[in-house]
């Protein structure tokens, strides 16, 4: 039976321990600061981008991976036969997981490429139950099925805490932007099949606290929580409120509490952050 190796690239939310313990392969997107081109988990890490980030005269440009890169890493983890799947973040966001199918078509390799549809460590949920099972001799079929089924019961959550970036980046118009800035609205989204969606929109911090309260509300009806990731730009008191909240309410749950990857940090802005849950109910 072939052996099944897993690839993802760098906005999934990983620790050094998991990539190592697990075997899994990262293709790095790249991130260019005022001229300088920076490759993720390389070059730069998500703790040093966030404060060049905040002082960079022009917002940073976000890159996703060569297909070459993804050529590479696909004959590397194919060499010895086995099977290669690798899994992306979603497409709304960026290009990653069409240049790692263009590679696919490429590569020596047996590879198959899907979208996750979600990103940072909603994405990782999949990447790490595969990866797990890959270790103990699952073939690819078994693989999909389990990773499908974490993905329908996986909830991701994002605050922007201001539309600084948003408006830098194109993505409304700067007039909309200084109006919803100056008054103090915060936005709360959520990603489901695979596209962004603002669900909650309110002034002051006292909004988010009461979006983000009605989610953990929802949470503890949940019938088996397995993991929580919590991924930021930059710490606020609605966030340290949160975390604590979480962990008094599910403390035997697994959270990992970290800063977020280069392209989410330049998409949402300083101050945000995520949460991102995924459970069992079967």
């Amino acid at each position: 039976m072939a052996k099944v190796k897993v690839v993802t690239d760098s906005s999934a939310q990983l620790s050094d321990e998991e990539v190592k313990q697990y075997d899994i392969t990262v293709v790095p997107l790249t991130v260019m600061i005022d001229g300088t081109v920076y490759v993720e988990r390389d070059t730069i890490n998500n703790e040093q981008f966030v404060p060049k980030m905040l002082e960079a005269k022009d917002l940073p440009k976000t890159s996703q991976p060569p297909v070459g890169k993804f050529i590479e890493a696909f004959d590397e983890a194919g060499k010895d036969g086995s099977q290669v799947l690798c899994i992306n973040m979603l497409e709304a966001i960026s290009g990653t997981v069409h240049a790692a199918e263009q590679a696919a078509t490429l590569s020596k390799s047996n590879v198959t490429v899907i979208d996750s549809t979600f990103t940072d460590r909603g994405l990782s949920f999949q990447v790490l139950a595969a990866a797990k099972l890959a270790q103990e001799g699952a073939d690819l079929e078994t693989i999909l099925a389990q990773i499908q089924k974490i993905r329908q019961n996986t909830k991701l959550y994002l605050c922007v805490m201001t539309l600084d970036n948003i408006v830098k980046g194109g993505r409304l118009h700067p007039i909309a932007g200084a109006i919803t800035n100056f008054l103090n609205l915060k936005l709360g989204l959520q990603v489901a099949d695979g596209k962004l969606k603002v669900i909650s929109k309110g002034r002051g911090d006292k909004s988010l606290r009461k979006f983000f309260g009605k989610i953990i509300d929802d949470m503890k009806n949940t019938k088996a929580l397995k993991m929580i990731g919590i991924s930021y730009v930059t710490e606020t008191d609605v966030l340290k409120e949160t975390v604590q909240q979480l962990k008094e309410a599910f403390p035997d749950v697994p959270l990992l509490y970290r800063t977020t990857s280069p392209i989410i940090a330049t998409h949402v802005g300083k101050g945000g952050f995520a949460l991102i849950y995924y459970d069992d109910p079967d």
